[in-house]
Order: structure tokens, then sequence, then C-alpha cells
């Protein structure tokens, strides 16, 4: 592989972390209620020393480790989510010249587009094929060991399971907590099948091998 194609590729994964990060920002506009994994996060900093932000890092490092343990690799994509992601949300909250939504109807649509939008973006930066964030390598390692089920359905089960670990922690749970975990599977669901994309099927490249790639071209 070129280092051109991969430079592209990294081009590729940094657009397809925006529209998700858009569609996280909607999520959050529409001002109906935490994300599963938020929900978790704030129930750990409910019953440990750490705050929202470090329980959210301790979760990401836990689901990182599983993913390790899981035979999955970690590649640049993985990285460049890290170190992008939240970032682009905040932008995103940043510019929004918007007041505060405190519409059902305006929320559950914000919802509904956040949802498709987040599906959207995972799709372009995993195709790819150097790796994803940390819980959506989980997706498609839970995925692989469920290959007869919907890799939407294993979404809703994914995020059902983290919303009940968080809800059992006190962890705040509204309508848009509860529209999300069952919603974005199956939003996930419908465009993956509309544009014939299964995120099983990539296959992911290491940083290591990357770079080896990289440092072959330079030196051959």
């Amino acid at each position: 592989m070129s280092r051109k194609l991969i430079f592209i590729q990294w081009v590729q994964i940094c657009a397809g972390l925006l529209v998700f990060a858009l569609g996280v920002h909607l999520t959050i506009y529409a001002n109906l209620g935490l994300a599963p994994w938020d929900c978790l996060g704030m129930g750990i900093s409910y019953h440990t020393p750490l705050n929202y932000g470090l329980a959210m890092t301790g979760i990401s490092l836990l689901v990182l480790l599983i993913d390790l343990l899981l035979g999955e690799k970690i590649g640049f994509g993985t990285v460049i989510d890290a170190l992008l992601t939240g970032n682009f949300i905040q932008m995103f909250n940043w510019l929004n010249p918007l007041p505060e939504n405190d519409s059902l109807w305006l929320g559950l649509l914000c919802l509904l587009l956040g949802m498709a939008l987040m599906a959207l973006g995972m799709a372009v930066y995993m195709k790819a094929g150097q790796g994803c964030g940390p819980r959506d390598t989980l997706l498609v390692a839970l995925g692989k060991r469920l290959p007869r089920v919907p890799i939407g359905l294993v979404e809703v089960l994914l995020w059902a399971a983290v919303l009940l670990a968080g809800w059992l922690l006190g962890g705040p749970v509204g309508i848009g907590t509860v529209v999300t975990t069952f919603g974005a599977g199956l939003v996930m669901q419908g465009i993956y099948s509309a544009i014939r994309f299964e995120p099983r099927s990539v296959a992911h490249r290491s940083v290591g091998q990357v770079v080896k790639e990289l440092c072959k071209r330079q030196f051959t």
C-alpha cells in the first residue's frame, strides 16, 4: 500500500470522526438525557473519587484492554479517535448558535438525526481499515462472536448492558437515554443495510503494520 493511500485513509478517518462528532453533538443538543456510556460514567463518579471526566477515561482504558484481550487490533484510527473526537464534539458545542432545546419533538428529531450521522461517520472511518475507537472496536469484537446477529442488534444489546450498569450505579436516565439505547442500533442497522456495509468484514491493520508499510515504502 502506498504512503499516499495511507495518508488519504487518515484524512478519511478524520472526516468520518467529524461526521460522528456532529451526530454526538445533536444527541447532546436534544437535551433528553445522557447516552448509556455517559450514564455509566456518571454512575461511577457517584461511587468513586473519580469525577465524570476521569470516570469516562477509565472506562475507555478498560474497554481498550478488553479489546486487546479479545484479539482486536489497535490502529491509527484508534489513536486519531482518542485525540480528535472529543475536540470535534466540543467544537460543535461551541459553534452552535441555538439556545438550549426545551422541545420534546425537536429533541427526538435531533436524536434521530444524530444517531444517523453517528452511524454514517462510523462507516466512513471504519472503511479505512486502520482500527476504530475502543467502544466501536468492542462492538465489532462482540459482533464477530455473534455472526448471525445483525450488527445493529449487537449494538442494542451492548448499550442495554451498559445502561443497566449505569442505572444500577445511580446514573441519570432520561427518555433520550432509552431512545438512544434501543434506537441507535436500529438506525445503524437500517443505514448499514442501505449502504451495504458490514463492520465485521473490514480487515483492520494495527499501528505497527501501518508503520512497517510506511518505512518499507520510504527505504525501498
